[in-house]
C-alpha cells in the first residue's frame, strides 16, 4: 500500500507542463460512491422515471453487473427514458445536485492530487463512463477543463433517446485519452491515470503511471500483480459506528460544557468568567472527540488587537469548534436564526452571546447585531462571524456580505481575517459526521478600520476579501472599472439645432451657384472641407432668407 504523500511526491518529481496528462476516473475515484445513484433518485422524484421504467433500468443494471449485458446496452435503456426532455433541464439538475449532494462526496485526497497536478501545469482531465450532467459541475468546481464522458444524443436542444457512439467505457476510454493527447500534445507514456475499477484496466495499462485509488478487490489484485501503487482514502464514504457516536458526542458536548460553567457563575457572580470557561472547555472537548488538530500560522495575530471582529471563510460546521479553539475567551458570535430551533443547543448558544439573525432580511439583521457594537465598546468582547453568510461546498471563497465591516467601523475596532484552508475535510456542507483531520489555519494581521468611510465600504470589502483569496491561492477580485462622476458624465449643453433636413441631390451639391436654399441652410461643410462658423442669431424681424433658429428665439 502506498500513501497519499508518496503519490504527491511522484507528481512533484514528474516533468512540468501540459505534456503530462493527469486523467481521473470519476465515480469511486474523485467522489466516494456513484453519481448515477444520485441522478436516478432525482429522476424518480421528478417523474422522469416511472415505476415500470425503474424496474427495467434496475434489471439492465443488474444484468450489466453480472456480465450479461454490455455497458452501451445498459446506458441505452436509460437514454430512451429521457427522450424529449430538454438538455438544459439536466444541465441545471447537474449543477443543483452537485451543490446539494455530490460536492460533499468529493475526496479531499483526490482534490489534493488534482491541485498538485495543476500546480505542475499538467493537462488535467476527467474521463468517465458517466454522462456529462453527472460530472461537469464537479469538474468545473475542481478547475478541470477537459471532461470526456458518455454523451447522449441531442437534437434541437432535446434528448433523442439515443447514445452517441462510441461510449466512454473500456476501449472507449483509451480512445478518449488518445484524443485528449492529440488535442493537447500530452504524452500518455508520461501520464497518470487514477481509477478504482478493472473496467478501466485498458487505460491503466496504456499510461505510464497507473494509480489504483480506493480499488475494488479485483483491481487491487491486478494492481498487486502489475506493481501499481494502491491508495485507499477513509475521509468519505460510509462512516463507522465509532465516528457516528463521536460526532453526536461532539455536537452535544456544548450543553455539558456550558453547564460546567454554572458553578463559576454561582460562586463568583461573573457571567463573563463562566462563559470563558465554558467556551474553552467546549473547544477542547469537541476537538478531542472529533480528532481535530489545528496547524496555525500567525497565531500571534489572535491576540495582537482585541477587541476585534474576527472573520473566517465558512466551509464546515466544524468551523464553530475551530474558532472556539482559536479565540478561547471574551467572544460573541453571529448565527442564522434557524439555530434557535435546535433543541437545547439553540438556547445554550443564545445564552452564550450568539446573536441569531434572519439572513433574508438585511434590515432586521442589522438591528439584531446592534448589541454587539455595545459589547465590543463597553465589555471588550470580540465578535466572530463568517462574511460569506453560509457554508461553501468547496474551498472556493464566496462573495462577502458587509455586516462584519459595518460592525467593525461602528465599534472602532480592527478586522482580523482567519483563513481556514480545509475544514471541509472534517465535515463538508450537508454532512453530519465529523472525520478526524488536521486543519490548516492562517491568521492574517489585523486590518485597521479607523480611517474607513461608509461610502468606500465596497472597496474595503474587496481589499479584505483579496487577502483571503491570496492566502488561499485563488484568483484575486479585480477592482471595478472607475465610472465618471455625474458631473463629469454630463456634456456641456449645446444650443438646440434646427431639425435635420434632407440633403440636396448630388448634382445640386456639386454646383454652388445652383445650390437650392435648403442645401445652404445648417452647418454644411464648405468647399475647403471645413465647417463655416455659425451665424449669429438675429431677431425675428430681421430680413433673412432662412427661418429664425430655435436657439435665438
Amino acid at each position: 500500500m502506498a500513501t497519499l504523500a508518496q503519490l504527491l511526491q511522484d507528481i512533484e518529481s514528474s516533468p512540468d507542463g501540459p505534456g503530462v496528462a493527469a486523467i481521473f476516473d470519476f465515480d469511486g475515484t474523485v467522489i466516494a460512491g456513484y453519481s448515477a445513484t444520485v441522478f436516478i433518485r432525482e429522476q424518480i422524484r421528478r417523474g422522469d422515471l416511472s415505476p415500470r421504467q425503474l424496474v427495467e433500468l434496475s434489471a439492465a443494471m443488474t444484468s450489466f453487473g453480472l456480465g450479461n449485458l454490455g455497458f452501451s446496452a445498459m446506458m441505452a435503456v436509460n437514454a430512451q427514458f429521457m427522450r424529449g426532455i430538454e438538455e438544459a433541464t439536466y444541465e441545471e439538475i447537474g449543477e443543483r445536485l452537485y451543490q446539494k449532494q455530490i460536492a460533499r462526496m468529493v475526496y479531499p485526497e483526490s482534490r489534493k492530487l488534482i491541485e498538485a497536478h495543476q500546480a505542475k501545469g499538467h493537462t488535467v482531465a476527467v474521463i468517465s463512463s458517466a454522462t456529462p450532467y453527472q460530472v461537469r459541475a464537479s469538474a468545473a468546481d475542481l478547475g478541470i477543463e477537459h471532461v470526456l464522458c458518455t454523451e447522449l444524443e441531442v437534437e434541437n436542444g432535446r434528448f433523442t433517446g439515443h447514445l452517441v457512439s462510441p461510449t466512454c467505457f473500456g476501449q472507449g476510454k483509451v480512445d478518449a485519452a488518445e484524443a485528449l493527447a492529440a488535442e493537447t500534445g500530452a504524452d500518455l507514456d508520461q501520464s497518470f491515470f487514477y481509477s478504482d475499477s478493472t473496467d478501466d484496466q485498458l487505460l491503466l495499462e496504456r499510461v505510464g503511471h497507473p494509480r489504483a485509488l480506493n480499488p475494488s478487490a479485483r483491481l487491487a489484485g491486478v494492481a498487486r500483480d502489475h506493481q501499481w501503487p494502491v491508495v485507499r482514502f477513509g475521509s468519505r464514504g460510509r462512516p463507522s459506528l465509532s465516528q457516528w457516536v463521536r460526532s453526536v458526542a461532539a455536537t452535544v458536548s456544548l450543553v455539558p460544557s456550558f453547564a460546567a460553567g454554572l458553578p463559576i457563575y454561582a460562586l463568583t457572580g461573573s457571567r463573563r468568567d463562566s462563559l470563558n470557561f465554558s467556551f474553552s472547555l467546549f473547544a477542547d472537548t469537541a476537538s478531542a472527540l472529533i480528532g481535530l488538530h489545528l496547524n496555525v500560522k500567525g497565531e500571534e495575530n489572535l491576540w495582537a488587537r482585541r477587541p476585534a471582529v474576527f472573520i473566517f471563510n465558512h466551509q464546515s460546521k466544524a468551523d464553530v469548534v475551530i474558532m472556539a479553539s482559536l479565540l478561547r475567551r471574551d467572544i460573541a458570535g453571529v448565527g442564522k436564526k434557524e439555530i434557535k430551533k435546535l433543541p437545547v443547543i439553540g438556547k445554550v448558544l443564545e445564552m452564550g452571546g450568539v446573536v441569531m439573525i434572519d439572513r433574508a432580511n438585511a434590515k432586521s439583521a442589522i438591528d439584531a447585531m446592534a448589541p454587539l457594537v455595545e459589547a465590543m465598546r463597553t465589555e471588550g468582547k470580540s465578535v466572530v462571524l463568517a462574511p460569506e453568510g453560509t457554508r461553501s461546498v468547496s474551498p472556493k471563497l464566496l462573495p462577502f456580505k458587509k455586516g462584519a465591516f459595518h460592525l467593525a467601523m461602528q465599534a472602532g475596532v480592527p478586522i482580523v481575517p482567519v483563513v481556514i484552508r480545509n475544514a471541509g475535510d472534517v465535515a463538508p456542507k450537508g454532512e453530519f459526521v465529523f472525520r478526524p483531520a488536521t486543519v490548516e489555519v492562517e491568521v492574517l494581521p489585523p486590518v485597521d478600520t479607523d480611517d474607513w468611510r461608509v461610502e468606500d465600504i465596497d472597496e474595503h470589502v474587496r481589499e479584505v476579501r483579496n487577502r483571503f483569496l491570496a492566502a488561499l491561492g485563488q484568483p484575486l477580485e479585480a477592482a471595478p472599472k472607475a465610472t465618471p462622476k455625474a458631473s463629469q458624465k454630463a456634456a456641456p449643453k449645446a444650443p438646440a439645432k434646427e431639425p435635420r433636413r434632407k440633403k440636396a441631390p448630388a448634382k445640386a451639391r456639386k454646383s454652388p451657384g445652383k445650390t437650392p436654399a435648403k442645401a445652404k441652410r445648417g452647418h454644411a461643410a464648405g468647399a475647403n472641407g471645413k465647417t463655416p462658423p455659425r451665424p449669429r442669431a438675429r431677431p425675428k424681424s430681421a430680413a433673412t432668407s432662412e427661418p429664425p433658429r430655435r436657439g435665438a428665439e
